[in-house]
């Protein structure tokens, strides 16, 4: 474990430095390395989403994270596991049902084999984790008064006060089904635990089988605080806890009076995402709200395609629970501690503000300080750019809708959704901008993943508003994050745009770095313009005056840049340019093959390519002859890092005289070719001063940065020698922009 590393005084850093190797070197042994990864010129996109996960367990397991925020990383943990079993070993496993082989780089692996590699990867980062949560968290909680007990750690005191809880709030709710001839095997939801439960009648042999849903999350805590006695409870935020399941596995004797039960299992089914011709029968499909709510009821049913059964089970209990769904037994996995350590997520809320990161408030951007001024009135004296968590999105990104829906001048406000909160205010404010007769559009993707059901529903609610719902293009997702307000002025008409790179949710505004610009360039707004009827209408508009549009020029634009870049590094190599090639860019993900082969081909010219890529990374840097010009960095900590900006030199000595962009795409196929996406210049000094500032924190970043290696493995960087207090060396990315943003 590494300790004191939130300390920016008396650290002994060599120290630290020894026990973060360590950690590292832990969970790189955990990710399975096929030869064809160290060999290959690309990394594997499936074991480096691993590698991602395990740098967010690193959260969990480092003693100098607030206590309460390494229980929360703990269940982040395993809420991205969910996600990356759902889409990626869903997909796997339909490729290993044709036959079929994963490209991986310049060779292939065999499918079945990468299966058994992501499977043997990420049964080995849950059993780090459950060794965290037993050893090290666990305990550090109870030594802050948060005791989570096993029953078998309770007294006959506290289990028959938690006992009398169950009758009154779980038993009433619960509903046992049996399995038999006469009773089908019930359905099974995703991600659901469950009890299954073996007993026989008395005096006889014959085993029967029932189910019980742990009905967590109806009112119904999974962890159950301890009563004192005479009902009396802890201090807030303290006190002894045991989790659900296991209340209900100690009291079956209401639940199936007179029967013997001999053995409890608990379990959880992960199904997959969604079947593989999913796109090819929604280009057939006649309505796409239809479609979208069609494929929402299949997804329930959905092949399972994994089954956690808890340590110790028999095989004839677990293969009975195999047999009814039909699966295979390498697709069941012992669970290596917490069946489902998102329940974490209830002790993490818990109320104790000494076990937290010091609470963050965002500040209002300079710009916007008086909330009694126009945004209209702001933006016209200049562009401004907003950076959120540490700026407010509420007092820039939401104003700017609210203020529109209820200014006169404004005539027109179109705006595309791709992920909301429940209570969007962004919904309220085109609401009543429509029923105050502006002309109001809304481009809400339906097939956001995992947000379907709620889009449905928010578009359904502005259709009865009177607001013009669009659903996007056919075959391609709307995932750019754009906004347009036309307004009335006495010159005219003029419209106003925000461009960012986050979703329109105020929720994951609050733990997501995001870019916003509010602008009213007539070129850029006019691109907006367009780009809203490519959305809205039938438009197949290629040329944008200065918007980067995917599909259209996006991609194209992005390999001329990199192109030019490697030019200039072979003319400053050959002496007839002043200065080499540079290229920065942050994002999510890096994937697409035409522009990893465009960034080989630059840093082989002499061009230093910096990237910052926050999850997975197929692109090898570090190799000789290939890419030892380019680094590729990991920001991982407080913060999800969800910003995408990107830096051309373009022959200028100062970066500030350069290209900067910021926008909704990363470097994916699917972002650039599949998507309807939008990246949009920055040029207003000061907006770029502040891009290249979060480059130089990132960049100097001792805390939270991790460096990607040629073999695919990431390490943690750590300071040289002393680094300076207060500075990113020692502090981080997220402390560091938090203290400028409040200075």
């Amino acid at each position: 474990m590494v300790r004191g590393r939130h300390s920016e005084g008396g650290v002994a850093w060599a120290e630290r430095a020894e026990a973060v190797r360590r950690a590292c070197e832990e969970l790189s042994r955990c990710i399975a390395r096929p030869d064809v990864r160290e060999g290959g010129r690309l990394l594997n996109r499936d074991l480096s989403w691993l590698e991602f996960n395990a740098r967010v367990l690193y959260q969990a397991m480092d003693e100098g994270v607030p206590l309460l925020e390494r229980v929360r990383f703990l269940a982040i943990f395993t809420s991205n596991l969910d996600e990356f079993v759902m889409k990626r070993v869903g997909y796997l496993r339909r490729q290993a049902i044709v036959r079929s082989a994963q490209v991986d780089g310049e060779g292939a692996v065999p499918v079945v084999e990468m299966l058994a590699a992501v499977r043997r990867s990420f049964e080995q980062l849950e059993e780090v984790q459950a060794w965290c949560y037993e050893r090290s968290v666990r305990p550090a909680l109870a030594q802050a008064g948060i005791t989570l007990a096993g029953w078998g750690e309770l007294d006959e005191g506290e289990r028959s006060r938690v006992s009398a809880w169950f009758d009154r709030t779980v038993f009433p709710v619960l509903t046992p089904l049996a399995v038999d001839p006469g009773h089908r095997f019930p359905f099974i939801s995703n991600l659901s635990s469950n009890l299954g439960v073996l007993m026989s009648e008395p005096g006889r042999s014959e085993p029967l089988f029932a189910r019980i849903k742990v009905p967590a999350g109806l009112g119904i805590p999974w962890w159950v605080r301890v009563p004192g006695e005479g009902g009396a409870a802890d201090g807030p935020g303290r006190g002894r806890f045991v989790m659900l399941q296991e209340v209900i596995r100690h009291n079956l004797g209401a639940v199936f009076p007179s029967m013997d039960v001999h053995e409890v299992m608990a379990f959880r089914v992960t199904r997959a995402a969604e079947g593989g011709d999913a796109d090819r029968l929604l280009v057939d499909a006649e309505n796409l709200l239809d479609f979208v709510e069609t494929q929402l009821k299949q997804r329930r049913f959905a092949s399972v395609i994994r089954l956690e059964v808890e340590r110790g089970a028999s095989r004839e209990l677990v293969g009975n629970v195999v047999d009814m769904f039909k699966i295979q037994p390498e697709d069941t996995d012992n669970s290596q501690g917490l069946l489902d350590f998102r329940s974490l997520f209830e002790i993490a809320d818990l109320p104790r503000a000494d076990l937290k990161p010091r609470p963050w408030t965002p500040v209002v951007p300079a710009r916007l300080v008086d909330k009694a001024a126009s945004v209209f009135d702001v933006i016209r004296k200049g562009d401004v750019l907003v950076h959120h968590p540490y700026e407010s999105f509420a007092e820039s990104a939401e104003r700017f809708i609210a203020q529109a829906a209820v200014d006169p001048s404004v005539i027109a406000i179109k705006q595309t959704i791709y992920r909301t909160s429940r209570d969007s205010p962004f919904v309220e404010h085109l609401i009543r901008a429509a029923e105050a007769g502006k002309q109001v559009a809304c481009l809400v993707e339906l097939r956001a993943r995992f947000d379907e059901g709620r889009n449905v529903r928010l578009a359904q609610a502005l259709e009865k508003a009177g607001v013009h719902v669009a659903y996007g293009v056919i075959g391609l997702k709307t995932h750019c994050k754009a906004a347009l307000v036309v307004r009335r002025e006495p010159e005219g008409l003029r419209s106003y745009a925000h461009l960012g790179t986050g979703n329109y949710n105020p929720a994951t505004a609050q733990v997501y770095t995001d870019l916003g610009l509010l602008t009213c360039d007539p070129e850029i707004t006019a691109d907006v313009v367009d780009l809203f009827n490519l959305l809205t209408g039938r438009s197949r508009k290629a040329d944008y005056r200065r918007l980067l549009v995917a599909p259209a020029n996006m991609k194209r634009s992005f390999l001329e840049k990199i192109a030019r870049e490697e030019h200039l590094a072979r003319e400053h190599a050959a002496g007839r340019a002043p200065v080499g090639g540079r290229v920065i860019a942050k994002m999510n993900a890096l994937q697409d093959i035409d522009v990893t082969r465009a960034l080989y081909a630059a840093s082989q010219a002499g061009a230093e390519v910096d990237l910052f890529v926050r999850g997975f990374c197929c692109l090898r840097p570090g190799v000789p002859g290939l890419s030892e010009r380019i680094r590729v960095t990991s920001v991982v900590g407080r913060f999800l890092e969800h910003s995408r900006l990107f830096h051309f030199g373009a022959g200028r000595q100062d970066p500030m005289d350069g290209e900067w962009y910021i926008g909704s795409a990363d470097w994916m196929f699917r972002n650039l070719e599949q998507r309807v996406e939008a990246v949009c210049p920055v040029t207003d000094a000061a907006a770029r001063w502040k891009l290249w500032r979060l480059v130089q924190v990132m960049s100097g970043d001792r805390r939270n940065a991790w460096r990607l290696g040629s073999d695919g493995r990431y390490t943690l960087l750590t300071p040289a020698g002393e680094p300076e207090a207060g500075g990113p060396e020692a502090v981080g990315t997220f402390e560091t922009l938090m203290r400028e943003a409040g200075a």
